[in-house]
């Protein structure tokens, strides 16, 4: 198996990966080390303009010191899409908390399999489409898939 007969890991982030990211105090956080194996081009990270809006909101309120690596990591992890339209949503009322449907349907318009959030239970029922994970467990995806490498 050749590398390139693989896609890349495509996954969508939330809000609250984006902020444990710019936040993380050391290099071992897995909420960074998924946008660092971005940053590396070993995954496709994407997140849409909402999750964008909310982390640094988020960052602004709590961490303002946190928001220049926020803006470092955005500029050069991620794939930012647009937040879908509301006659998107409709189609998939009640696979996910109100306020987290618009994540989940951007996540499902970008094509990502992957969905990693620290709030899984707000993705539940959730999409056939869309593994829901946490950072570390994500990282454990990727570490698996790698090593088919060898």
């Amino acid at each position: 198996m050749s590398l390139t007969s693989q896609p890349k890991p495509r996954v969508f982030v939330d809000a609250d990966v984006l902020f444990a990211g710019a936040a993380s105090p050391g290099e071992q956080d897995a909420s960074l080390l998924v946008l660092r194996l971005a940053e590396i081009t070993l995954i496709e990270a994407v997140a849409s303009q909402q999750v964008i809006t909310e982390a640094e909101r988020n960052l602004g309120d709590k961490l303002p010191a946190a928001l220049p690596a926020f803006r470092h990591l955005v500029s050069r992890c991620l794939e930012i899409i647009p937040n879908p339209a509301a006659e998107d949503l409709r189609p998939h009322q009640g696979l996910a908390e109100p306020q987290d449907l618009p994540i989940l349907v951007a996540a499902l318009q970008a094509g990502c399999p992957w969905l990693t959030t620290f709030n899984i239970r707000h993705f539940q029922p959730g999409h056939a489409d869309i593994t829901v994970l946490r950072p570390g467990d994500f990282i454990l995806r990727v570490r698996d898939r790698l090593a088919f490498l060898r």
